[in-house]
């Protein structure tokens, strides 16, 4: 399988689930909550530390350079807290449920081939008779543990 069917695979699972809205739902509230945390909080003073504050938040480091004081503040980081959460949870979802199609797609393909192989057993030379037998003792070794 080529780099470009499986970047349009990833895409659609991202695009059938809805994570690539909730995914650009959550980069456009990142950047207003960082505009929010800027405008809100006194001791963060330039629009790169409340991203910063943003992102530390966001990724559960809190280093702790820059606090939020207010309640609104406060409240903004839970939120954003909350939601990240919950985008990271999804994002891992979608890749691993890529990763389990992607597999499942290899061996439909690999099924599909020794099918084919076996539909035109006849027409085999003998060295192709060799390999296919050989994958029939690999395979039944791998599954006959």
């Amino acid at each position: 399988m080529r780099k470009k069917q499986k970047r349009r695979m990833l895409m659609k699972a991202f695009k059938t689930t809805g994570a690539d809205k909730i995914i650009g739902g959550y980069i456009l509230w990142f950047f207003i909550a960082a505009a929010m945390i800027w405008l809100l909080e006194p001791t963060i003073t330039s629009y790169g530390d409340s991203l910063w504050f943003c992102f530390a938040t966001a990724t559960s480091i809190g280093y702790g350079d820059q606090v939020a004081v207010t309640v609104i503040g406060r409240i903004i980081a839970v939120m954003l807290s909350v939601y990240s959460i919950g985008v990271i949870a999804i994002f891992t979802a979608v890749i691993t449920s890529f990763f389990t199609d992607l597999a499942r797609f290899r061996a439909n393909d690999s099924a599909r081939a020794f099918l084919d192989d076996l539909e035109h057993l006849p027409e085999l030379s003998k060295e192709e008779l060799e390999k296919l037998s050989q994958k029939v003792k690999d395979f039944e070794k791998e599954n006959l543990k």
